[in-house]
């Protein structure tokens, strides 16, 4: 197949995540769609503008870690000419936390995962919650969710910090549950994508573990947001 578009994965920061075996999981999607793909393990190469330049679509996974003002501001330079950004779960909302030029950026902030009231100071059980995941109206209009219906997950559910600027295509509700300390339901975003000058953003919370992401209403969301994204 010929590559007609070039992708940038850049991963790393807590392996918890599986940095290296969930980008290694969509390195065929991304072939078929085109890309030909290099890959980064820090993001060192941000703050290259000439090298940023070539790329029409950069996936990141890197939860947490660390880059410097130079590999923010260059990664925001290359959003804003015309490169896609593209990620799931952590290694895209919960990236660089010390920066707010990057924080900006991505429109989105992971700030926790609730643990279920059932299993609440169990250290032996992961924080997880069981709800549905709802296409909003603007995600029934969208390319990359359309094809899409409500599902229920049982996985990491995020509490995230979030602005206006992003349009939200899934959504879901966390719930006030036994022993928290909030008294309300509220209304989470679990996609979106956000317009960064000439570049598209795409995100998703989804994502927590490999299985999560074999699940085929989140693989194919994860595709088309990738197309979608790209340059």
């Amino acid at each position: 197949m010929t590559m007609s578009r070039k992708c940038l994965v850049v991963r790393g920061g807590w392996s918890g995540h599986h940095p290296v075996a969930s980008t290694e999981m969509y390195m065929p999607v991304l072939e078929q769609l085109g890309f030909g793909v290099d890959v980064e393990d820090t993001p060192e190469i941000y703050s290259d503008a000439e090298a940023m330049g070539r790329y029409d679509l950069i996936v990141q996974a890197v939860t947490m870690g660390s880059a410097t003002v130079d590999e923010i501001e260059g990664l925001r330079e290359a959003v804003a000419a015309g490169a896609g950004l593209a990620g799931w779960h952590g290694g895209i909302i919960d990236s660089f936390r010390n920066s707010t030029g990057y924080l900006q950026l991505v429109g989105a902030q992971f700030a926790a995962h609730p643990d279920a009231g059932k299993n609440r100071g169990r250290t032996d059980l992961e924080p997880y919650r069981d709800y549905t995941v709802r296409v909003t109206d603007a995600g029934r209009e969208h390319p990359i969710t359309d094809a899409l219906s409500d599902f229920d997950i049982t996985t990491e559910q995020y509490w995230v910090l979030t602005d206006s600027h992003n349009r939200v295509l899934l959504e879901c509700t966390l719930e006030s549950d036994d022993g928290d300390e909030w008294n309300e339901s509220m209304v989470m975003p679990v996609a979106w994508t956000r317009q960064w000058g000439a570049g598209r953003i795409f995100a998703t919370t989804l994502g927590h573990t490999l299985d999560v992401l074999e699940r085929p209403e989140v693989s194919g969301m994860i595709r088309r947001g990738f197309d979608w994204a790209s340059r």
